[in-house]
């Protein structure tokens, strides 16, 4: 009796783990910003992020091929039509950086801008 208490124990010792840990992971995983792009533009083309926080820039394309590089940030994501591109940033400085697309997309190319605002707080 005494043996299946103490399994008994174990084993919801061992489901508290697991479900804690799953707990932290998402509390880790931060905001989700959805950016859309098309030709010539990203929806949305500014955002603002706290520094330190960890934010996921989920990418998706319209239309044709494109990415969005913001340098400063370190940031590179491929957006291809009908596939998602999670790319997750924590900035470690405040400022204003600049991203644009880094894909040949036509025309309107080099009027693909984005803007990311990093705050202190």
């Amino acid at each position: 009796m005494k043996k299946n208490i103490r399994y008994g124990l174990i084993i919801m010792l061992l489901v508290g783990l697991i479900f804690g840990a799953q707990a932290v992971t998402a509390q880790d995983a931060g905001r989700k910003i959805d950016i859309h792009a098309k030709r010539f533009t990203f929806e949305p083309a500014e955002i603002t992020v706290k520094k330190g926080e960890t934010v996921t820039l989920v990418l998706t394309s319209e239309d044709v091929p494109h990415s969005l590089v913001i340098n400063d940030l370190g940031v590179k994501g491929n957006m291809i039509k009908g596939q998602v591109t999670n790319v997750t940033i924590t900035p470690t400085k405040a400022g204003t950086f600049q991203g644009k697309c880094g894909r040949f997309c036509g025309s309107g190319h080099g009027s693909m801008k984005f803007t990311v605002h990093v705050t202190d707080n």
